[in-house]
């Protein structure tokens, strides 16, 4: 990486851990993104971002997608160039942002996937197993119970759970805190958890060495419960999309939807409308007058 380039991406980085607080998981991300980035333009013979025009990065587009990368990984590492750019006008190094004319590659709109709720209830009850048993099965409960992110959960502290009052306190994306509600069956879940916990301090959930569970445990923990029940591709992110459509479908307000997911936009929450062919039969059958079986003509 060329010197001038090394350092300015460097200070972004910095400025996403902490100005903007992110996750390290999100900075490697961020960092991995624009080292590669950095790596085209270097092979292009340029040094600094002065030198870098919109055609750089239009091209950079391109041979990522000429090299086999999905839309959605094109469309992910363009997201960190241009914000890296910004950064750069905003700190005054570049006079222009010359990635803000640059469009990503339009994505195919894909249902979010949902599971069947007999297929959730199998998971919930006969997926975890062993001697973290309690502690996996609260986990489950809350991704499906509450909505959470993966990131979500495996910050939480004890002290951000109140089993009296049913809430948990979950620190978001920006470090925006908001209330989730626990069902009663996640009460549950958390009250026999907390059995086996007696001093309930620090991590809610702890991982190897007392320290905090981290996001791939959690994967593996869904993964390997999917499996025993039968169940492929069932990710944290899964179950947070199953919350939502089951609550739509069970009658849900959106703005409602919208805060229990912690989502900045409501346009974020309206791609959960968009759910199961079966719910939509079933809704014109029953609200439509010439919809279902048997009905009076109209």
């Amino acid at each position: 990486m060329a010197e001038k380039f090394s350092s300015l991406v460097d200070a972004y980085l910095q400025d996403l851990r902490h100005g903007r607080r992110l996750s390290e998981h999100t900075v490697t991300n961020y960092a991995v993104d624009l080292a590669q980035f950095v790596e085209f333009l270097t092979a292009q013979g340029l040094n600094s971002p002065e030198e870098v025009k919109t055609g750089h990065i239009r091209a950079y587009v391109r041979e990522m997608l000429a090299y086999g990368y999905a839309k959605a990984s094109a469309a992910r590492k363009l997201s960190a160039v241009k914000s890296w750019m910004a950064f750069l006008k905003e700190e005054r190094v570049l006079s222009e942002d010359p990635a803000r004319r640059v469009q990503a590659p339009k994505l195919p709109v894909r249902l979010p996937r949902a599971l069947g709720r007999e297929d959730v209830r199998n998971l919930l009850e006969n997926g975890p197993r062993g001697k973290a048993l309690a502690r996996d099965r609260a986990a489950l409960e809350l991704l499906y119970g509450s909505g959470l992110r993966v990131a979500e959960l495996v910050s939480l502290d004890w002290e951000d759970l109140d089993l009296q009052e049913r809430w948990v306190r979950v620190t978001g994306k920006g470090d925006k805190e908001r209330l989730v509600p626990l069902g009663r069956f996640a009460l549950a879940a958390f009250e026999a958890w907390a059995l086996e916990c007696p001093r309930r301090k620090g991590p809610l959930f702890p991982g190897a060495g007392g320290g905090r569970m981290t996001v791939r445990t959690v994967t593996r923990i869904v993964d390997r419960a999917a499996r025993r029940c039968g169940l492929s591709g069932v990710t944290p992110h899964v179950l947070r999309h199953s919350f939502a459509t089951h609550l739509l479908e069970g009658g849900a307000n959106l703005r409602v939807l919208q805060e229990l997911l912690g989502h900045e936009s409501l346009l974020t929450t309206q791609r959960y409308l968009k759910i199961s062919a079966d719910h939509l039969q079933r809704m014109v059958r029953e609200a439509h007058p010439r919809g279902g079986e048997g009905e009076e003509d109209v």
